[in-house]
């Protein structure tokens, strides 16, 4: 049996995980993956082998498709985040499937808080700046004492408002299908999204893709913000219309921005966002730390062997 592997973080750390598929008699396909495989290399791809440990990968019914006229037995998507995956498709066509959840939340929520912290006291423009050979000292903003809207209660955002509460904020949360009480999501109040978004200093998003999610963060919800508002995104680029952002960005109305995701992925080169230098992005890298890749590797394999019926 042969098993294909797109997930970025765990093809790095693949040497240290071979050996549970070569001591079942597997063998591993390992493609050079930067961020995902296009449709057309994985329709030629994934009908080769039995199953597929997948990243964020355009994971489509075509593709998956093209997988079960071929070899594929099963499939495993790496991580959190399903918006890249056709569930519907792999149960009308009989494809075992599932994801890892609850894998990444205090690593994700760890960088959301160096996005918060280091665009609330500019650290990272000052560190650019040092290392060009000047001197700068800007003045930053005292957190203590702030509010944050923080959109997502889920694992994320529990561990996100848990480290917030250290700060001395007040958190205005929002999430439609949680089911905690504000107290024991560790939250000052849970509003319907946008009520009182005009209040927040900062607004944090943690919360998944979905079709009623998609460009949260658009022209209207940003002008019910205050000017000079802070926004944080360390879950799917597609929650923030980029269109808007960089309007906001232009004027003034958003002061700046920490996105760990974009829309595209990578950044285009041609990207307006790239103008900001207030701003400080990522590469969608909020949950890869050595210990998170090996706790979702191992949890991914299990599930996997359990669907390949490998004891």
């Amino acid at each position: 049996m042969k098993v294909l592997v797109t997930c970025p973080p765990m093809l790095r750390a693949i040497e240290q995980l071979r050996h549970y598929f070569e001591d079942k008699g597997l063998e591993l396909v390992t493609p050079n993956v930067v961020q995902v495989l296009t449709e057309d290399e994985l329709i030629e791809l994934v009908p080769t082998v039995d199953a597929w440990i997948i990243g964020d990968d355009p994971a489509t019914e075509k593709v998956f498709t093209a997988g079960k006229n071929g070899k594929l037995i099963a499939a495993v998507k790496w991580g959190v985040g399903v918006d890249n995956v056709d569930f519907k498709a792999c149960e009308k066509l009989g494809i075992p499937i599932a994801n890892t959840p609850r894998m990444f939340g205090n690593e994700v929520a760890d960088m959301a808080l160096a996005y918060f912290t280091g665009l609330a006291r500019e650290s990272y423009k000052v560190d650019r700046e040092v290392r060009a050979g000047n001197w700068i000292k800007p003045a930053g903003m005292s957190i203590s004492g702030k509010t944050v809207a923080l959109v997502g209660l889920g694992d994320i955002g529990l561990a996100t408002a848990k480290r917030l509460k250290a700060f001395d904020v007040t958190i205005n949360a929002y999430d439609p299908f949680t089911k905690l009480t504000a107290e024991e999501a560790g939250v000052d109040t849970i509003l319907p999204f946008p009520e009182n978004l005009g209040a927040a200093d900062f607004v944090v998003i943690t919360c998944a893709l979905t079709p009623s999610s998609y460009h949260l963060i658009n022209e209207k919800s940003i002008q019910l913000m205050k000017d000079g508002v802070i926004i944080i995104n360390v879950s799917r680029g597609g929650l923030i219309d980029e269109t808007a952002l960089i309007a906001a960005l232009e004027s003034g109305k958003v002061k700046s921005a920490g996105l760990d995701v974009f829309e595209v992925e990578p950044l285009p080169a041609d990207s307006p966002l790239r103008q900001f230098e207030q701003c400080i992005f990522g590469t969608h890298n909020g949950s890869n730390t050595k210990e998170a890749v090996i706790r979702a590797s191992l949890r991914a394999i299990e599930i996997l062997f359990g669907y390949l019926n490998i004891k």
